[in-house]
């Protein structure tokens, strides 16, 4: 990545020191459910199928990648109530890390227009380009308001036009979960009204170029996106965190997750939250879905709290961008470079906790599905993954491995990742089944 190889000279020019521009408001008292909250996936979708997607990290590689399996989704018919409809329509949640909250984000706002002009806006365009020339520009050596800034401006201006999360709730799509990690405690962190009442602070006018730009705010080369831990809103711990400590005491795994989200309740102590790159606490978007259902209480839970009777499958689709490149350093005695030592030691720990991720996801889907079924209904669970390993023709794999964790790829690359994520989407077998078994014909386009 050319801002990898940048980011060091970027460090000698920024002597001075910089600030986080603060765009969250206070909220003076917490209201459950309002603003842009997580019980919208409950809105959408019908009794025959809760579809959740999960976008993982890797710069435009994943943003290209996930949004071919928008586009698969998009053509994919089955019938649902006896009428044909798509399975994009079906999607009631996505969640999302780093690159894969671009494509997250803009079909949470924007909807159909995606197929229209996403390649435009945002696969297909030099960002890392932009990014470079604004961050040498010498104007801005000496800003006082930090380089992710210069992100945020672009995006905020080129990409998602001034949008909110209020925007975002009008448009009435599936709910769109970004997540960032929080630098100072390790928490992940989803903007939504939910974690945002922690903060004693209204989500609605947040603009959702910002929340993008935390998601995506790779450590040392972009600065935290900053937000305000206001104080005067009562007791910040809402119902659900409350009902989730009480879960933590018979659930171990939880133990961890609420004690670092109650690290806000000490406004004293933490003043402001410094928000960086998703990917470091969950690059695959699982844990957010893992997290929302397990402080829920469950399956059955999660479902009774969306007002939502259960349904016949509960599908989750995990869509992984993530490479194995072969590592050149092997092929000779050449003492490896900084970046290089870098990004091998991020490889390493970046596989090691997406295969964990995956198990306990595996466990655990199974488990709610089983939580959320009647005596009148069954739930079925489904995990379906989709990644560049699917390929199993070698030279194939290894393009895809070859591609670089950018903002600026070749047409060539961004064309056969789309395509790639239609590809292994409907080659898929689980998949072919659920479309076969919803009245569909997998394979075809409608």
């Amino acid at each position: 990545m050319k801002l990898l190889s940048v980011g060091f000279a970027l460090l000698l020019l920024s002597g001075c020191a910089s600030y986080g521009v603060v765009e969250n408001e206070a909220e003076t008292e917490i209201h459950s459910g309002r603003g842009y909250s997580v019980k919208i996936s409950g809105s959408r979708g019908s009794g025959d199928i809760t579809l959740i997607l999960a976008f993982s990290g890797g710069g435009t590689r994943a943003a290209a990648f996930s949004y071919g399996v928008l586009q698969e989704l998009r053509d994919t018919l089955v019938v649902i109530d006896g009428e044909p409809r798509r399975l994009l329509d079906e999607v009631d949640a996505i969640s999302s890390v780093s690159g894969g909250s671009f494509t997250s984000a803009y079909y949470g706002l924007f909807g159909e227009r995606i197929f229209e002009d996403f390649e435009d806006v945002f696969l297909k365009r030099n960002i890392e380009s932009e990014l470079l020339h604004r961050l040498f520009n010498p104007l801005s050596w000496f800003r006082s308001t930090g380089r992710t800034e210069m992100a945020v401006g672009l995006y905020q201006q080129s990409v998602f036009h001034g949008k909110t999360f209020a925007d975002m709730k009008a448009r009435g799509g599936p709910l769109i979960l970004i997540n960032a990690s929080d630098l100072g405690y390790g928490v992940r962190f989803s903007f939504v009204q939910e974690y945002f009442d922690l903060l004693c602070s209204d989500i609605s006018s947040f603009p959702v170029a910002r929340a993008v730009a935390a998601s995506s705010a790779v450590p040392v080369l972009f600065n935290p996106v900053v937000v305000k831990n206001y104080s005067d809103c009562g007791d910040s711990r809402a119902a659900w965190m409350k009902a989730a400590e009480k879960r933590s005491l018979e659930a171990p795994e939880l133990v961890e997750v609420v004690n670092g989200i109650n690290t806000y309740a000490n406004k004293d102590k933490r003043q402001y939250v410094h928000f960086v790159d998703g990917g470091i606490t969950d690059n695959l978007g699982l844990r957010a879905l893992y997290e929302v259902v397990e402080i829920a209480g469950g399956g059955g839970a999660y479902l009774k709290r969306l007002h939502r009777k259960p349904p016949r499958r509960f599908v989750v689709i995990s869509v992984d961008a993530s490479t194995d490149p072969e590592p050149q350093m092997d092929k000779t005695a050449k003492q490896p470079s900084l970046s290089e030592t870098i990004r091998a030691m991020s490889s390493a720990q970046l596989h090691r906790y997406n295969t964990t991720t995956e198990e306990l996801m595996r466990e655990a889907i199974p488990r709610w599905a089983q939580q959320a079924s009647t005596a009148q209904q069954t739930v079925e669970p489904h995990f379906i993954r989709v990644g560049f390993h699917d390929f199993l023709e070698h030279e194939t794999l290894q393009f895809f491995n070859r591609i670089p964790t950018s903002f600026d790829l070749s047409d060539r690359q961004v064309d056969r990742l789309v395509a790639a994520g239609r590809e292994l989407l409907s080659g898929n077998a689980e998949f072919q089944r659920i479309v076969a078994e919803l009245g569909g014909n997998p394979g075809t386009r409608h």
